[in-house]
């Protein structure tokens, strides 16, 4: 098994939706915003070579949205998915499996572009895999909070195609043939599944969002865009404790910076010890 890091495009988004109540003084320590009180954010997904398969863990958002709808999260830098992927030797039909964390945009926009008038997969070969419980969750009838961020043509192209695939939420992992244990949480949203993968004697924890930078390491440090924050408070202290106790990193995704980070245990709870590359960690 090989894995890469894939950045597929940077974005900002404000830095008091993303740290809650919790004052600017304490989180723009480690989260720097600009004049206009936004934060930089990465969009990275996880990408897993394992013999004749090519697994993507999200997609970040993608370019078929409008100059209006991008003019809201001023993306930065100069990288994106099939910039990424080219560079490692890979196509995206090389790809063969697409798994969703969640249908949120930023993690499920660059699975699909448009192509002649139409809107389809970026991804000709790949099977895509999501929490049936969750695809219903974003798609049948999404709650007022989240329903700007389960976009029609994000989603309703990857049924139509034929190649989605719903999973029966299960921790135990989502498909005989692709090597993922899953954690499902339901603090950020419903069913949220974060892949734990062994590699090279190491436990990786895609963290998603669940701990979206390393400034969001202290359990009180909660998104806005949380749906129940009590929960996600309940499951960061479960699950990071668990790290900790089991030796795993997390694999971070909106993180600009850290790509892996080493968690430690302070007098205060878990915390941050260390923070690197993948290729660096390994």
């Amino acid at each position: 098994m090989k894995l890469y890091s894939i950045e597929t495009g940077n974005f900002k988004l404000d830095g008091g939706a993303m740290f809650g109540v919790v004052p600017k003084p304490l989180w723009e320590k480690t989260n720097p915003a600009d004049s206009k009180n936004r934060i930089d954010m990465s969009a990275r997904s996880l990408l897993i070579e394992d013999g004749k398969k090519l697994i993507l863990v999200d997609a970040g958002l993608g370019d078929k949205q409008s100059e209006k709808f991008f003019s809201h999260y001023s993306r930065w830098g100069n990288t994106s998915l099939l910039k990424s992927l080219d560079s490692l030797g890979f196509s995206p039909n090389d790809i063969t499996d697409v798994f969703f964390t969640h249908l949120h945009f930023d993690h499920c926009g660059g699975a699909t572009k448009r192509e002649g008038g139409k809107i389809v997969p970026v991804f000709k070969n790949a099977r895509f895999f999501c929490s049936k419980i969750h695809w219903e969750w974003a798609t049948v009838s999404p709650n007022p909070r989240e329903k700007a961020s389960f976009l029609k043509e994000n989603l309703l192209p990857l049924k139509d195609s034929g190649q989605l695939n719903l999973y029966s939420s299960d921790e135990s992992g989502f498909c005989s043939d692709v090597d993922l244990d899953l954690i499902l949480v339901d603090g950020h949203t419903e069913k949220m599944a974060l892949p734990k993968i062994k590699y090279k004697g190491k436990k990786i924890l895609f963290a998603s969002d669940l701990v979206p930078t390393s400034g969001h390491i202290p359990v009180p440090y909660l998104m806005g865009y949380d749906v129940r924050p009590l929960v996600t408070m309940e499951e960061k202290s479960t699950i990071l404790k668990d790290c900790v106790d089991k030796d795993m990193v997390l694999f971070m995704q909106h993180d600009p910076i850290n790509e892996i980070v080493v968690l430690k245990k302070t007098e205060k709870g878990v915390g941050f010890d260390t923070g690197t590359t993948l290729n660096e960690f390994f």
